[in-house]
């Protein structure tokens, strides 16, 4: 229940998001600190911790970190409500070296954010068809680790597999080899036993992988047909493209912000009469390397086609805008 203190006051929330229990803080519309609280991370304690932050004033907004993990079901409460949240990127390192490291001192450096728009983001929307994509996604690299250290641990075990073992198996290529040992009699000798054990868990990993497979790409056949009809973009590419973009595309304002998104945008490293660009480090790593393997599906010459496509844009995009200049000079005067 607001007072009548807090009628009228606009207030910005944070929110330290972690497995169990969630910080939260608030600032006034002049950045100072009012309170901070505690809350189960059950629907009634997002419940009961909105209502805290709304008893201080109106809520203009929210920082949530983490928003991709322990802080995606607070995000989904909040805009429920109707509140506007930021992700908060990163801590603040100024404040972190002055004061330490707690809930407390977190959950009001997103609020802080939160008032300033510093160090945050849109959140991505997790739901939709987007979400389940990468949710699958995730789970198929999960299983294509395990499926690689399945083949890696046979491989090892055939090599110090007894002579007449291993004189029988060596010369055969990886499927009929891998079907051969899941075939085999299971027999007292350990080196059978892991080989068919091992064996097994390759073909059942294998299985699920093309499941997953079948199941993606009809998402992605759903969402970006037009996508994956480009030439050298695959479905495994696109899917991470697309959960790069996320649900609510919106959230990027040109390809420039795309680009910077997926780390390809040329930062600035020019010193004196030095004018140069360096390669972007930052970014979503996966989505710059979905490009890079598109990229890569490509000749020299295609490679040098696409470059000379961007240079002309980028050249189009100049003489225009001196045409526009030269034509408003001319109709001014």
């Amino acid at each position: 229940m607001m007072d009548k203190q807090s009628e009228g006051r606009t207030i910005f929330g944070g929110v330290d998001a972690h497995k169990d229990l969630h910080v939260a803080a608030v600032v006034d519309d002049k950045d100072r600190v009012i309170a901070g609280e505690s809350f189960p991370t059950t629907r009634h304690g997002y419940r009961l911790m909105l209502e805290w932050m709304r008893s201080f004033g109106d809520l203009r907004r929210a920082g949530i970190e983490a928003t991709g993990t322990h802080g995606a079901a607070g995000l989904r409460h909040f805009r429920k409500a109707g509140v506007q949240v930021l992700e908060v990127t990163g801590p603040d390192k100024h404040g972190r070296r002055a004061r330490g490291k707690s809930g407390t001192f977190d959950a009001e450096a997103a609020a802080h954010a939160a008032f300033s728009g510093k160090r945050t983001v849109t959140p991505k929307s997790r739901d939709g068809m987007i979400g389940a994509l990468r949710v699958l996604r995730a789970v198929r690299k999960t299983a294509v680790q395990a499926r690689r250290i399945a083949l890696q641990m046979m491989g090892n075990t055939i090599v110090a597999a007894p002579d007449a073992m291993r004189d029988s198996i060596r010369h055969m290529t990886r499927m009929p080899l891998i079907r051969t040992l899941a075939a085999w009699r299971p027999d007292m000798t350990a080196c059978r036993i892991s080989l068919k054990s091992l064996a097994r868990r390759y073909l059942e990993l294998h299985g699920e992988i093309a499941d997953l497979d079948k199941m993606i790409q009809a998402i992605v056949d759903e969402l970006a047909p037009g996508l994956v009809a480009q030439d050298a973009i695959g479905y495994h590419s696109a899917a991470q493209l697309l959960i790069a973009a996320g649900a609510n595309p919106d959230r990027l304002k040109s390809e420039a912000s795309f680009a910077a998104l997926c780390g390809v945008s040329p930062i600035p490293a020019s010193s004196g009469k030095i004018n140069r660009h360096r390669l972007n480090r930052g970014g979503d790593r996966a989505a710059n390397s979905a490009l890079h393997i598109i990229a890569d599906g490509r000749s020299k010459r295609e490679a040098l086609r696409c470059v000379k496509r961007c240079i002309a844009r980028e050249v189009y995009r100049l003489i225009r805008a001196r045409y526009d200049q030269i034509n408003q000079t001319q109709i001014v005067a």
